[in-house]
């Protein structure tokens, strides 16, 4: 199994209020639908995000085969949450028509006009701006008077093709509000697109464009002011957007090793030398025996002897510091695998932020008994 991490190349939130701000390097991306008493008009803010097609299409190509199957998910993750007080739908779709990032920040003074805003794709300036009228096959937009403009993108609609082009996730009051969008087919049809693959209408990579449904957005209703900001790739946290791609690269082949069947094990990690660079692909493997071992007559250690964790077993990552799953299990995603030596996984270290700690943990199922061993299987990414 594999999981591969893409940080995005740029990203920016556009505000309706402020039709011409840049906010290319903000450290935070926004969605919102604020009714202010001094204004009656809503204002309402989007955020879009892309990644680098290139590298996608190398992963698909070089990793994951062509022809195999994936998964992929869009994340974002929360910085404050403000007035969510019923179910709210975000809403993510593939953009239409490329854009600039910009070097702005939120408010700035003066405003910055050399990237992507509410009216302009590019620049500042008529010829740049996003389309609000006759659109192209399969394409929409804001089309609300006096609030023209707020990006462009491909709905999906009546497109036998692509029909799978709307991504959304429902949120509520008690849910988490971080974002975990499936944009597998969205990824599919860029990939296919790029290399003239048939049975899907040619999309290009222009990144996402998020939003609330159409629901919330410029509802001039003081109960409905949803306001969600989450971190961008400027943040100087270690929780910037990500884009990951699955895929179960595993092979169980025991060769003539024995199960464990125990649940009084012991389970080593090996391959680990501690530091990796982030272009690092590491293969961990485990060393797996019984806790204690029924005396025998033989002329070899009994501790030298590997065995092998059954098929369900799993693997997991953790941040050492703040504890939080960086690699959740998964049992389809983040298997174990064996060979004639014994059990292995690889690491894919280019999602894993540098300058920090990790720790593996591994789930195993022995006679009805979930097992989850911790350890202090420890490593470190470190800048290249």
């Amino acid at each position: 199994m594999a999981v591969y991490k893409f940080f995005p190349t740029k990203d920016a939130t556009i505000y309706s209020y402020y039709p011409n701000m840049n906010t290319g390097i903000d450290p935070i991306l926004e969605l919102g639908n604020l009714n202010p008493l001094t204004n009656p008009s809503p204002q309402v803010s989007r955020f879009l995000i892309q990644f680098n097609q290139a590298e996608i299409e190398s992963i698909i190509d070089n990793r994951v085969g062509s022809g195999n199957k994936f998964s992929s998910s869009l994340k974002c993750f929360i910085a404050e949450a403000q007035g969510i007080n019923q179910e709210t739908t975000v809403e993510a779709y593939p953009v239409y028509g490329s854009w600039n990032n910009g070097t702005g920040q939120y408010l700035d003074s003066p405003q910055t006009t050399n990237g992507v805003t509410w009216t302009n794709r590019l620049l500042s300036g008529s010829d740049n701006q996003w389309i609000t009228s006759s659109f192209p096959t399969y394409v929409t937009g804001s089309y609300t008077s006096g609030n023209e403009g707020g990006g462009n993108w491909y709905t999906g609609s009546n497109d036998t093709n692509n029909t799978n082009l709307v991504v959304s996730q429902s949120l509520a009051y008690r849910t988490f509000k971080d974002l975990n969008l499936n944009v597998t087919d969205i990824i599919n049809v860029w990939y296919s697109s790029s290399n003239s693959i048939g049975g899907f209408t040619d999309i290009s990579n222009e990144g996402f464009i998020l939003k609330f449904s159409s629901s919330v957005e410029f509802a001039a209703d003081f109960d409905v002011q949803p306001q969600l900001q989450y971190y961008a790739i400027d943040t100087n946290t270690i929780y910037p957007p990500v884009l990951e791609i699955k895929w179960d690269d595993s092979s169980f082949e025991t060769g003539s090793l024995s199960e464990i069947n125990t649940t009084d094990l012991v389970v080593a990690l090996d391959n680990n030398p501690g530091i990796f660079y982030s272009e690092s692909i590491n293969r961990f493997r485990l060393n797996v025996r019984e806790q204690f071992p029924v005396r025998t007559f033989q002329t070899a250690s009994i501790y030298t002897t590997n065995k092998y964790l059954n098929s369900s077993s799993l693997y997991a990552i953790k941040d050492l510091d703040t504890n939080e799953y960086v690699i959740d299990f998964d049992s389809q995603f983040t298997k174990v695998s064996c060979d004639s030596t014994g059990n292995y996984f690889d690491i894919y270290m280019n999602g894993l932020e540098p300058e920090r700690y990790y720790k593996i943990l591994i789930q195993t199922t022995i006679s009805g008994s979930t097992i989850v061993k911790d350890d202090k299987y420890y490593f470190k990414v470190v800048n290249g």
